[in-house]
Formats: structure tokens, C-alpha cells, sequence
């Protein structure tokens, strides 16, 4: 029976209580840290925000980050907070120095709320400024004051020092840092704030470039020509095109990584593609102009509407009060800088002009195909038992859409496992017939040729991009043998030449499946190395007897329960690491090559050598 909605229903929350009961207003979601985008991360991002509009205002040249296991210290060489005002800057919220534009002008923290969500949600916080030879340390747990310290003396130089630990009462008692994650962050930081740098546990970050060292580090590939680098008041962009599919931006407002875009790069995709068709004088399809294209933008505006707290989506703004909207800004801009480049290197621009018209020639055959392929899927539908959906889908507005995840297996063994134990409302199953198509070096109609990767493509619904994706989580489950890894490799290879987007926005994992099963009378564990193994052996005695698992399918439907519910672990696929994705494509999933049976040869270990390691 529903409880009375009376009086006593209605609560006031302090602002403490606030965050941390409604933590998602104000860092996005929690997470355990295998996301970039993940709680912990954003609350780093929070503290170092404060100390990038330090910079930007013209004080401290350096920011030092580090990581001691779950805690993290920053320290920045700004004015340093005012000692008077220390504990409300970083607990009181809506306080704080940004509301006054002549104090912070075009800062990314607006509304008094980040390092206070940080001290909120951190198990541990202290915070101390350094001004003018003096010091004051404040030091708090869970957003509760615990010691107030009189003001000192100090040899220090003038800025704010700020340690957290996040609280794993929120964020899980298995939550980790990845250094990766925090590297990317700092990186993006270096380019858009030139002469500043950075250091992560000693690991210095500067960028003399910008953007164009961005693009420089992010290509996956070989440019077809030199990134295109402009420059103008409060705004920034670097482009070009690669032989890749899909379009792959960064874009930022502020210094601010906006993840989501918003209508600065809304209004530099315009540009471009009219931009483009003004100078070639042709009237192109937008498609053929952003096929393929690496871009980033970067604009300095005054208080800019962001969609969130996270701040991941720029909704309106303008570059200075009374002034031009970002649209009309972008676009004068683009227009002027983007056609004189074109004027002064013409070998680029024919290159551009060139790539536009093989992706027309290439979007216009593939039209041929789409049809074709679709008219054999509505009759192969009919028939196709090889997708078992579940009900909530990414984009739905259920409460669990965001948990909505596909597992790719191979064959029907592992399949019927899978589906008998899932989740119907957010787990779905895709069961490969065996090993898929080897797609490296064949162009994108083999998606609608071969019937496959043409359903694969329509279960998540990509074809378009990823606006229309359909699950959060794509999980590329095979065995842990030799055909399961090429399976993998031949997944792994379909996605990061036709859709890199996918893998790039961190939607694609890797299930990790025990390899032994230790029991005995009393107790039964999964092992998923050989370190797990001994350590059960050790718990369980003599008594104990071992199973190896040979595949997904020899794994009951009773015990795949417990992999793919809340203990389920995912391995997310990334390409932090990947300097080039055409040459590990080309050796790895190319012909045989000499250089590939040399690398067998020099790698190959017989079953002795793998004993005696």
C-alpha cells in the first residue's frame, strides 16, 4: 500500500545532503573508474578547472597532479584562494569568485558548485592556500568540516594545494584510478592552454601546437594532407581528412572537454560543409564533405550555457555580452580563414576537392546496395533467430536504458547459455555462426553483402552514425582458445575500420570469463588466471578438485548467472595505446607478410618454455 503523501512527505535537504544523495546532478554518474567518463575522473576534473582559469587569468605556469594509490594532490602556483574565505570556497555552495567577470573572465566554472561536489563526495579532503607567506589548511570528511587550522606562516609560493580521496561508500570499494584516463585529460589541457604544463606523478605535459599537436597524437592513421591549423580571437580549429569512416571530433568551450558537443561544433560542421561548397563552387552533400574527417575546435565565450554541471554539452552562449551568437561567430569565421587557406595551398585544396568527390562516388554506390541489403534482412528477419533482444534500449526513457548491453558470442552453445541466464530487459545476445569475415582491406559494401555484419549493423543500428545506437555496452564474448581470440581479432578489426566511433567513445568491452573452477564440499570459486587458481587451491585444501573451462559453452546456464550480473567483468576496448591503426590493421589482419612470420618465429614459445616460465 502506497504511503500517504502528506506533510511529513515534503523534505528540505542541506546542500551536503543534496550531493551526495543526488550525486548525478553534479558529476554526471559514479562509476568505479573503467570509463573516462566515470565520477572519480570528473572530480579531478573539478580541482584542475579551477587552477586552468588561474592560468587563463595570467597566473601560475604549472600544475602539478598526483596519484598515491586512491589520492590525489593537486597543486597549482594561481593567487592561491583567500585565506578568510577558504572554507567556503570549497564547502559552502554557490560561493565563489566566478560570478564577478572582471575577477574570471570566459572560465569554465560558473555556478559555485564543482569543488564543493568534490569535498562532498570525497571520503577524505583538505584544501590549502598559500598567499603572500601565509597558510591555511581546512580539512573536511564527506563534506564535513573535521579541522579548521589557525593561519601560518609559510615559505610557499602563492596557490592552493587540494588532496581528495573519493568516498567508496559512492563510488565502490573496487574503485581505481586509470592512469591512462587522467593522462588523456592532461593531455587535452597542455593543448588548449599553451606555455602551461602540467605533471602527473613526475610525467611532464606541454604542448607548443595546440590543436594541431592534438590531432597529431589522436590520428589513428596517415592524414591525406597537413592538418589544416587556424586561429582566431577566441577561437581555435584543426582538421583534415583520413581514409577512416565516420567523423571523429574534440571540441571544448573554455577549456572544457564538451564530450557531447553542443552548437559550437553544430555551427563548425555547418561551416565547413558551407565553407566548402562556396570555394569549390559546388553544392556537395554535407555527408561527402565530413566523411572521414578529424577536427578539433576550441572557443573561449563569456558564461556559457552548458546542458549539465558535468558541462559535457554546450547549449547557448555568445563570445562577449551583447555580441554575435556562437552560430554567426563559427561561421564568420570559417568562411574567411578556411576559403583564404584554401586560396594560398591549392595542392590541399584539390586534395580536399578530391576526397569530397570519391566519397559522392562511393555514397552513391553503396545506395544500390543499402536497398538490396535491406529488402534481404526484412526476409532474413523473418527467419533469423540469431539476435535475442532485450526490452530497454539506449535512448529509451526507462530508468535502466544506460545499462542496455549486447553480447556478441559464437555459436548457438554459448548463445543458449547466455540468453537463458540474462537480463531480458537490458541484456541482449547476437550468435555469430562461426568465425566472421576478415574485413580488413575490402571497403564498406562488404557490410551489405555479407548478411552477418549487415544484421550486426542493424542490431546496434549504426549505420548512420552513432546517434541511433542501441546499446551502451557492446561485449565481444568468445572463448579464451586460440579460435575465440581470432574471432575476437576478426571483431576487433570489423569495428575499428568501419565504426572507430564506437570504440572511440568507450562502448565496446571485452567479457572476461573464468578460466577454472576450484570447488570442494563446502565452496566453489571461479578463477580467472592462474594466480587466482593457486590462491583457491590454497583456501580449499586437499579436498578440492579443478575444472577447466575449454569454452563459454561447456559454462551452465546456473553459473553464467554470476558472470554477467553484478560481478561481471569488462575489459573496455580503447585506443589510448594505438598509434596507428591502418599499420597494426595491416600487419595483424593483412596478408602474410614476411615481417609478420618473422615476428611468429621470434615470439614462439613450445610448451616447455611456457612450463619453465
Amino acid at each position: 500500500m502506497a504511503q500517504a503523501y502528506t506533510e511529513a512527505s515534503i523534505k528540505t535537504l542541506s546542500s551536503l545532503e543534496h550531493i551526495r544523495l543526488r550525486p548525478g546532478m553534479y558529476i554526471g554518474r559514479l562509476g568505479g573508474g573503467t570509463h573516462a567518463e566515470d565520477g572519480i575522473y570528473v572530480l579531478l576534473k573539478e580541482t584542475i578547472d579551477n587552477c586552468i582559469d588561474e592560468f587563463t587569468m595570467g597566473y601560475g605556469k604549472k600544475i602539478e597532479i598526483e596519484l598515491n594509490e586512491r589520492t590525489l594532490h593537486v597543486r597549482d602556483y594561481g593567487r592561491g584562494i583567500p585565506l578568510g574565505k577558504l572554507i567556503d570556497c570549497v564547502s559552502i555552495i554557490n560561493t565563489g569568485a566566478k560570478y564577478d567577470s572582471e575577477t574570471f573572465q570566459k572560465s569554465v566554472g560558473l555556478n559555485g558548485v564543482g569543488q564543493k561536489a568534490v569535498n562532498a563526495l570525497a571520503f577524505d579532503y583538505k584544501a590549502q592556500a598559500f598567499r603572500d607567506g601565509q597558510t591555511k589548511l581546512v580539512e573536511f570528511s564527506q563534506g564535513k568540516l573535521k579541522k579548521d587550522n589557525r593561519v601560518a606562516k609559510t615559505d610557499e609560493r602563492n596557490g592552493t594545494l587540494v588532496e581528495f580521496t573519493p568516498d567508496e561508500a559512492l563510488f565502490g570499494k573496487d574503485f581505481k584510478f586509470r592512469a591512462e584516463f587522467i593522462e588523456d585529460m592532461l593531455w587535452n589541457y597542455a593543448f588548449l592552454n599553451r606555455g602551461l604544463t602540467l605533471t602527473f606523478n613526475g610525467k611532464s605535459f606541454r604542448s607548443e601546437n595546440g590543436l594541431k599537436d592534438l590531432l597529431q597524437k589522436e590520428l589513428a592513421g596517415e592524414p591525406l594532407y597537413p592538418i589544416i591549423h587556424l586561429e582566431g580571437e577566441d577561437i581555435e580549429v584543426a582538421f583534415t581528412h583520413g581514409a577512416h569512416y565516420g567523423e571523429e571530433y574534440w571540441s571544448f568551450v573554455n577549456g572544457q572537454h564538451t564530450t557531447m558537443g553542443g552548437t559550437h561544433l553544430a555551427a563548425f560542421r555547418e561551416a565547413l560543409v558551407e565553407t566548402m561548397r562556396n570555394h569549390f563552387k559546388k553544392d556537395y552533400d554535407a555527408a561527402d564533405v565530413r566523411q572521414a574527417i578529424d577536427a578539433a575546435v576550441a572557443v573561449r565565450v563569456m558564461e556559457p550555457v552548458f546542458e549539465s554541471q558535468t558541462k559535457t554539452k554546450l547549449g547557448s552562449a555568445n563570445v562577449a555580452p551583447e555580441g554575435p551568437s556562437i552560430k554567426e561567430f563559427v561561421g564568420k569565421f570559417m568562411q574567411q580563414s578556411l576559403d583564404t587557406y584554401l586560396h594560398k595551398n591549392k595542392e590541399t585544396a584539390e586534395i580536399i576537392k578530391k576526397k569530397i568527390e570519391e566519397n559522392e562516388h562511393e555514397r552513391k554506390e553503396l545506395a544500390g546496395i543499402r536497398s538490396l541489403a535491406r529488402e534481404r534482412a526484412k526476409k532474413a528477419s523473418l527467419h533469423n533467430r540469431k539476435l535475442r533482444d532485450c526490452r530497454q534500449h539506449l535512448g529509451d526513457r526507462g530508468e535502466r536504458a544506460e545499462e542496455s548491453t549486447l553480447f556478441i558470442v559464437e555459436g548457438d552453445s554459448a548463445a543458449g547459455s547466455l540468453t537463458a541466464t540474462r537480463d531480458v530487459q537490458t541484456q541482449a545476445v547476437f550468435a555469430l555462426k562461426g568465425k566472421p569475415l576478415n574485413t580488413y582491406g575490402l571497403s564498406k559494401k562488404v557490410i551489405y553483402e555479407n548478411e552477418e555484419f549487415h544484421l550486426l549493423q542493424s542490431a546496434l543500428n549504426i549505420e548512420d552514425g552513432l546517434d541511433g545506437l542501441r546499446y551502451n555496452k557492446i561485449v565481444i564474448a568468445t572463448d579464451a582458445d586460440v579460435d575465440g581470440m581470432h574471432i575476437r581479432l576478426l571483431l576487433l578489426s570489423f569495428f575499428l575500420q568501419f565504426f572507430p566511433d564506437v570504440i572511440r567513445n568507450g562502448h565496446l568491452f571485452i567479457l572476461e570469463t573464468p578460466l577454472f573452477r576450484v570447488r570442494n564440499k563446502k565452496e566453489t570459486r571461479y578463477c580467472y588466471n592462474e594466480a587466482e587458481k593457486q590462491a583457491a587451491i590454497v583456501a580449499l585444501g586437499s579436498t578440492h578438485e579443478i575444472t577447466r573451462f575449454k569454452g563459454l559453452g561447456e559454462i551452465s546456464a546456473g553459473e553464467f548467472k554470476g558472470f554477467i550480473g553484478d560481478d561481471i567483468r569488462l575489459e573496455p576496448v580503447n585506443m589510448n595505446h594505438l598509434v596507428s591503426s591502418d599499420e597494426l590493421l595491416a600487419f595483424f589482419m593483412g596478408k602474410n607478410t614476411p615481417e609478420r612470420q618473422d615476428f611468429i618465429i621470434a615470439n614462439l614459445k613450445i610448451e616447455k618454455d611456457l612450463v619453465e616460465v
